[in-house]
């Protein structure tokens, strides 16, 4: 079985293109619709923990489908399966100083659009699945709105919290009186680890040591994903210059996989002499601390969903992260892919095909990447 996790993770850390919300829309359709690994119900309460919690959000997500599959090993192939491509990818670019030309660029065009699909099928089938009554739907429009107005951080948080408070005060589920005292359960051995991970790494403990510090805690309080990490972590290790940190963040965006890899490419270049293990221990650190997290509050928040009141926040938050993944949709994902008329006539045939035919998902991948090397960037 764990075998079989690092596989399917694995295969989709190779064409994850798009960030994190293309991220859960690989893991909806893959993991949710076809191999029926968990429940739709299941899954969205996996996105809100994640949503809740600092981290990388999409890998908190695969890091819990291996959990529930396969225990914390599983968890770990997962992570490892989804990770290892990106890793592999940003520890080839720190290392050279090659310029891609043409045909690179053009790659990167139909990945780009490809990932405009995946978002748009994620996004139609979680409305479908969450936003059920008018409360639902009134709720992620106004998300998608509000974020796609005011894209900040701050307004991401604000939009989390009106939603669960409205869906607290009108609950729309009614559970039997059995299942409405349940004892929670708070796993307090990763907890306790995470905290004490992050009292340590603020004591100066050696040169090596504050080095890589930045890296657990960036990953331990920074919430929004990895356009956030960036200037966080520059502010923490400012051994290295405006130049290599841009570098990092322009091959994140390129390439498959979760942007935290940045670290990656960062911690290679902070260790110029032991280039493979910096960036070995800055990955690691960077995504442990929101692993510790959820493997901390996965049962207590699904015995939480047991509540009327609590499950009523939860399905209100579900409704809100359709409400990101469309404003995610909107910028950056189409704005940055789509710029012409045949590029929208693409999409659109694209996304037809996928939600009539239903084809694989590596059928599309390589379709725009054949077309885009064709006809070039449209």
């Amino acid at each position: 079985m764990l075998l079989v996790i690092f596989k399917q993770f694995f295969l989709l850390g190779c064409m994850s293109f798009g960030g994190p919300a293309a991220h859960l829309g690989y893991f909806k359709r893959h993991f949710v619709d076809n191999l029926k690994w968990l429940s739709a119900e299941r899954y969205a309460q996996l996105i809100s923990l994640s949503q809740a919690l600092p981290g990388p959000g999409s890998s908190q997500v695969s890091f819990a489908m291996g959990v529930e599959k396969g225990g914390i090993l599983g968890g770990l192939c997962a992570f490892i399966g989804f990770t290892l491509p990106s890793f592999l990818i940003m520890f080839f670019l720190a290392l050279s100083a090659h310029q891609f030309g043409d045909i690179y660029f053009a790659v990167i065009a139909g990945l780009k659009l490809f990932a405009v699909v995946i978002v748009a099928d994620a996004t139609y089938s979680m409305a479908m699945s969450f936003c059920k009554n008018h409360l639902h739907k009134l709720i992620a429009v106004l998300s998608t709105i509000a974020l796609v107005v005011f894209s900040q951080l701050s307004s991401q948080i604000l939009v989390l919290i009106v939603a669960a408070t409205l869906g607290w005060f009108y609950p729309q589920l009614k559970l039997p009186e059995s299942q409405k005292h349940k004892p929670l359960t708070v796993a307090w051995l990763p907890l306790g680890l995470f905290t004490a991970l992050l009292l340590i790494s603020f004591f100066p403990l050696g040169e090596w040591f504050s080095v890589f510090a930045p890296f657990y805690q960036t990953g331990a309080m920074v919430f929004g994903g990895g356009h956030v990490v960036l200037p966080v972590l520059q502010a923490g290790v400012p051994s290295l210059d405006t130049e290599q940190f841009l570098s990092a963040y322009a091959s994140a965006q390129a390439i498959p996989g979760p942007m935290f890899t940045i670290a990656t490419y960062l911690g290679a270049q902070v260790s110029p002499n032991t280039p493979l293990i910096g960036a070995i221990v800055a990955t690691a650190l960077i995504f442990l601390p929101g692993f510790l997290l959820m493997l901390a509050f996965m049962k207590s928040w699904l015995q939480l969903a047991d509540k009327p009141r609590f499950a009523g926040s939860i399905a209100a938050l579900n409704a809100a992260v359709v409400g990101f993944l469309a404003a995610a949709l909107y910028s950056p994902i189409w704005q940055s892919a789509v710029q012409n008329l045949w590029q929208v006539a693409l999409v659109i045939a694209a996304f037809t095909w996928l939600r009539m035919a239903k084809p694989p998902i590596w059928w599309l991948l390589l379709g725009f990447i054949t077309i885009s090397l064709l006809i070039g960037q449209f």
